[in-house]
């Protein structure tokens, strides 16, 4: 007797629709599964076996033959455990095939029947609803998630004998309902108040959140860089929902969504160690999976000792900076992971970490400078937005009692400044085509409609590119910090004023160089 039933694989970040054929045929005991399965698939046979048996189930003595089309696309995790076993009990008639219609199944089983967690259930859920299923069967562990998605009946299901007792209409599981979730308020490890000293880089790290800005920390050891990068996430305006579904369904797929938290409403913040490969940092693999910067989409990429990454792994950083995504091609297909990643970088100005430091002296030769400095290359640092000097805090300020400001207040301004740059590109038709949110997504088109300068900026910006050897790049990105410094005043027009603050903060790669 032939089985049909419909489960979902993982391609990417996206599911894909799989039929599951199993045909039960007269012959010695054995199960064949075809159709470009893995290790963990091909496994399933013995979970199977197992589980069925020890859920109370007749276990067919025949040749089963199972295949999971379509067979060009490698299947693999051991998702595909569940509609392998409810195939095998419709192929032999314990439960009726018509309950299998418009129904997709997608579980790993344990040895006693219990259907355990599997990852990627969010792309699952929506590929089903997209092709028209009207329920999906899932691990208990993973109805909230799924039911993050309107529109299709999510079954809960804790083990195998429950959901043939369900089939067979003899017993009743109730939809997980639809979560309902709020806007919370996040509570980062890192407060700007408790922050001594460091105004001059708060105020740039309160412009770069404001408009999603690259930003590069040079500063000798202890002056506080890590503290600032990592208190960044507490002034960054809060996730919108379909912001908060495009990064669970990342972390989904990646299986690193928290336990008991079916959906991500702060933003990722990633700091991967400098020993990281380049694969790990973009992603890759034999079957491709999200790196470091798709982890850290819509959030923050922490790279802690800028020079000690590899030049290789640094690089790879170049394309996906300005594309806002990353492609990775195998022999089997091309594809792409979003990678809308806001890069905050942290160095020493040399290998002893006091070049330039205002009390202890530096004891390392100027090759050895050039040398470390020389790690970045110019091509990527005419991508950081904002280059800060992080300077030694004084006695004075660390032992002052007084709180600095609160994160909160800084994350106000900042929503208003985004506020007003969501309105502003509303009005583009185009503007959801190319994914602009904020200023640092403009491209050239946008920076001429929006960044429109008075002869008094053009003159100041004009001896600012010839002095400091400004290239395209560099002077477009000039006008987007520009144009957040003037959101952030709550003006309409770009000043002289802005110009100079913008270029502040460009001047600092000249210790770079």
């Amino acid at each position: 007797m032939l089985a049909k039933v419909s489960a979902c694989g993982i391609w990417g970040l996206d599911g894909v629709i799989v039929d599951v054929e199993v045909d039960t045929t007269p012959g010695l005991p054995n199960m064949t599964i075809v159709g470009l399965p893995d290790t963990a698939v091909q496994e399933s046979r013995e979970r199977v076996h197992s589980a069925i048996k020890n859920s109370d189930l007749e276990y067919p003595r025949k040749r089963i033959t199972v295949n999971l089309a379509p067979a060009s696309l490698r299947k693999e995790g051991p998702a595909y455990d569940l509609p392998i076993a409810v195939g095998i009990l419709a192929a032999t008639g314990q439960i009726p095939l018509q309950s299998l219609e418009s129904s997709i199944f997608a579980g790993e089983l344990s040895l006693d029947g219990s259907v355990r967690h599997i990852r990627g259930i969010l792309p699952v859920t929506v590929a089903a609803k997209s092709h028209g299923f009207k329920r999906i069967f899932v691990p208990a562990e993973d109805a909230r998630e799924a039911a993050l998605i309107p529109g299709i009946e999510v079954m809960p299901i804790q083990d195998l004998a429950e959901l043939d007792l369900f089939l067979s209409r003899r017993k009743e599981i109730l939809p997980c309902p639809t979560p309902h979730f709020e806007n919370q308020q996040i509570i980062t490890a890192t407060n700007f108040r408790d922050i001594k000293g460091q105004e001059q880089v708060k105020r740039a790290l309160e412009i770069a959140a404001a408009g999603g800005h690259n930003v590069l920390m040079i500063g000798s050891p202890g002056s506080g860089k890590t503290l600032l990068a990592r208190a960044l996430p507490s002034v960054l305006p809060s996730l919108s929902i379909e912001e908060a579904l495009d990064v669970t369904r990342i972390y989904s797929v990646a299986d690193m969504l928290p336990a008991g938290t079916p959906l991500i409403q702060e933003r990722p913040f990633r700091a991967p160690h400098h020993t990281i490969s380049h694969a790990g940092l973009v992603g890759g693999g034999n079957w491709p999976h999200p790196g470091e910067i798709s982890l850290a989409h819509l959030g923050i990429l922490f790279l802690d000792e800028f020079p000690e990454f590899g030049s290789r792994v640094l690089e790879v950083l170049r394309q996906p900076m300005e594309d806002k995504a990353v492609t990775i091609s195998r022999a089997q297909g091309s594809l792409t992971f979003p990678a809308s990643f806001q890069l905050i970088a942290a160095m020493n100005p040399c290998p002893c970490g006091y070049y330039g430091d205002a009390v202890k002296s530096c004891s390392c030769s100027s090759s050895m400078i050039a040398k470390y400095q020389q790690r970045i290359s110019g091509p990527l640092l005419d991508r950081m937005d904002i280059c800060v000097q992080v300077p030694r805090v004084e006695y004075e300020k660390l032992s002052d009692t007084r709180l600095g400001e609160d994160s909160t207040l800084v994350q106000a301004r900042v929503q208003a400044a985004r506020d007003i740059q969501r309105s502003r590109f509303l009005s583009l038709e185009e503007a959801s085509r190319l994914d602009i949110h904020n200023n640092a997504d403009m491209g050239i088109g946008e920076i001429r409609k929006f960044c429109a300068l008075s002869a008094e900026c053009k003159s100041l910006l004009q001896s600012a590119v010839n002095r400091l050897q400004l290239s395209a790049r560099g002077y477009h990105r000039i006008l987007k910090i520009s144009r957040t410094i003037a959101d952030l005043a709550g003006e309409e027009q770009i000043t002289p004023m802005f110009i100079a603050e913008a270029l502040q903060y460009r001047s600092k790669l000249s210790v770079m160089m």
